[in-house]
């Protein structure tokens, strides 16, 4: 791997970071438009606070002038909150984070009155506003969706309590991002030429995919060991987490946390357990797969720090980021000549920020307000994986841009059901074309291998921590407490049932869950499973039906929060309510697999 020294911000190179001064080209403003917002929305809710319902004009008047608030306040807090992703040691941005996140408690405690008052109406009343005043119809599902929620919402004085509440409640996934990204150090690993090269949050997979067995196990213990030193803290600060959800959850009368967290995108339950259901019957072709992995490694004992290193030894392929940029505008031209045009354009604007440097957030994501470039944040390390994680980022990007252009402000955004469907039918894509263009043997086993890797990290590994998330939450909700060891008992127990008999226990792994930072995003990540199920069933479509199935794709991407995701991914020719999505591609999985071994 060599020896590599991560840079500072200061010191990295300009043209491959992201142009974020076309978002605030004046910081200076900040504070002062910070404070001219507040009194704004104090205002606002003056103004309307038991006026809202007098006539279609005034209703329609007050979501303008909300949404014109929030929407301004979001594009300062995702303007201060890349900042301080470009550097976490950075104490300005981090102040500047936090000092929005004050504004937007008071913003919506300054708006807590709507959703109540709008609900003590007649929803007959409404309906005529609706019928008599045109603009009035472009909140129409929202307000639809703002009355499926009636029995939620609290009174006027408590959604103002609940309101200012907010701004501590999400303070333990602030508490682990500081921990995670700016205080936790790991000790260096010797590489297999035998040279000190540093271990961070970017470069961990990367040792992990090692062909030297010692440096796999050196990076692994070492990562863990450092959170093994802070799992009494980690422990508390995500047993809060959960209790917060199950607090919240309690006083809005949700019948649990995941039926809170289901509620806003009007996901039935049934969808959470039929995912985990089918998963769970389909492990003995996970479990297939780690023992052909421990054949293949020649290992008389299958560990966990062997799981990410391909079976396939190719050459090492170096692919520096403008090269991947080539290899994506090929591999998604099946979506139209337009999409490509789109994000080439994007790209030379500046949406992405590409190389690690010292403090940068680790991982990779797609973010942006309405009024930004939907930014792209990486950590490129010039490696065939790395493109597909630019691919994969470019999908939600992509998703942003055609929502943000085809819809208003109120739908202008995604959820996150909808969104990993755009990031995974990208993959799915890229794959299909290297594959496609492969004539070397090796490389087209080594590609089969990736594939099915992306099918254990996705759809089985997301799954598994789908119900981690599901028996923690349980259990505060039945009075228990979240202790260190019985977090890592249960996870330990998850780990062997879903990896199988040929991987080996041991006393390390037990704790990953200390270190998953969508934990604090509670029941998020069954999204990325089912998102990649859906995300397999529409790319399949647009490879064998053409135009047709990639513009009803690009239509769907249209959307934005205008339906919810089930109805919405119909549109893509996809029926999530049912358990078909999830058990097509088991079989994909299964004939991959199948593949794989013949080739073998």
């Amino acid at each position: 791997m060599g020896s590599k020294e991560i840079k500072t911000r200061d010191a990295s190179d300009n043209r491959y970071k992201w142009n974020i001064k076309a978002m605030m080209p004046d910081e200076s403003i900040i504070e002062a438009e910070l404070n001219r917002l507040t009194e704004a929305a104090s205002q606002c809710a003056s103004k309307y606070s038991g006026h809202l319902t007098d006539s279609s004009e005034a209703l329609f008047e007050a979501f303008a002038e909300k949404d014109s608030i929030f929407r301004q306040v979001e594009k300062i807090y995702v303007y201060a909150h890349m900042k301080r992703d470009e550097d976490n040691s950075n104490s300005i941005y981090s102040g500047m984070v936090d000092r929005c996140i004050s504004v937007i408690s008071a913003v919506s405690a300054a708006f807590s009155f709507f959703t109540p008052e709008l609900l003590a109406a007649d929803k007959k009343l409404i309906d005529g506003f609706i019928e008599e005043n045109e603009k009035l119809r472009t909140y129409e599902f929202a307000i639809e969706d703002m009355f499926r929620g009636k029995e939620h919402v609290l009174s006027h004085e408590q959604e103002a309590l609940m309101a200012q509440m907010s701004e501590v409640n999400g303070a333990t996934n602030d508490i682990f991002t500081m921990l995670n990204n700016a205080d936790l150090t790991f000790d260096d690993v010797i590489d297999e030429n035998g040279e000190k090269s540093p271990l961070t949050h970017g470069s961990y997979i990367k040792f992990m995919e090692s062909r030297d067995r010692n440096v796999r196990e050196k990076a692994y213990n070492s990562m863990y060991d450092s959170y093994k030193k802070l799992i009494n803290t980690i422990s508390i600060t995500y047993s809060y987490n959960t209790k917060t959800d199950a607090v919240i959850s309690r006083i809005r009368g949700y019948k649990s946390s995941r039926d809170a967290a289901l509620f806003g995108d009007n996901i039935p339950g049934e969808v959470y357990d039929n995912l985990v259901e089918t998963v769970n019957s389909n492990l003995s072709e996970l479990h297939r797969y780690t023992e052909l992995r421990k054949k293949l490694l020649g290992c008389d004992k299958l560990y966990m720090y062997d799981m990410y290193v391909p079976l396939i030894d190719v050459p090492d392929r170096v692919v520096p980021f403008e090269e991947s940029i080539e290899i994506m505008s090929k591999a998604l031209k099946p979506l139209g000549d337009e999409y490509i045009s789109y994000m080439r354009e994007g790209i030379s604007q500046g949406w992405i920020d590409v190389y690690e440097n010292k403090g940068k957030t680790s991982g990779a994501y797609s973010f942006g307000c309405y009024d930004s470039y939907p930014y792209i944040l990486l950590n490129y390390t010039d490696t065939l994986k790395d493109v597909f994680t630019v691919v994969h980022e470019m999908g939600h990007s992509m998703h942003s841009l055609y929502t943000r252009k085809a819809q208003p402000y109120i739908y202008g955004s995604h959820s996150i059901f909808t969104a990993e469907v755009a990031s995974t039918v990208n993959e799915n894509l890229l794959m299909h074309h290297l594959l496609g263009e492969c004539n070397d043997a090796e490389m087209k086993k080594y590609l089969l291998n990736m594939h099915l890797e992306e099918f254990r990290t996705t759809l089985f590994r997301q799954t598994m921590f789908a119900e981690f998330e599901d028996i923690t939450h349980k259990a505060v909700e039945q009075g228990q407490v979240l202790t260190v060891d019985m977090m890592c008992d249960e996870y330990e127990k998850l780990n062997a049932k879903y990896y199988g008999p040929a991987v080996e226990k041991d006393d390390t792994i037990r704790y990953e869950w200390a270190r998953i930072p969508h934990f604090y995003r509670s029941f998020y990540v069954y999204k990325y499973a089912t998102g990649y199920s859906a995300a397999t069933a529409i790319a399949a479509k647009i490879l064998n039906e053409g135009k047709g199935a990639a513009d009803a794709y690009i239509d769907f991407l249209k959307t934005g929060e205008s339906d919810y995701p089930i109805e919405l991914l119909k549109i893509a020719g996809v029926d999530m309510s049912t358990k078909k999505p999830v058990e097509d591609a088991m079989k994909v999985f299964k004939e991959l697999l199948d593949e794989f071994e013949s080739l073998i």
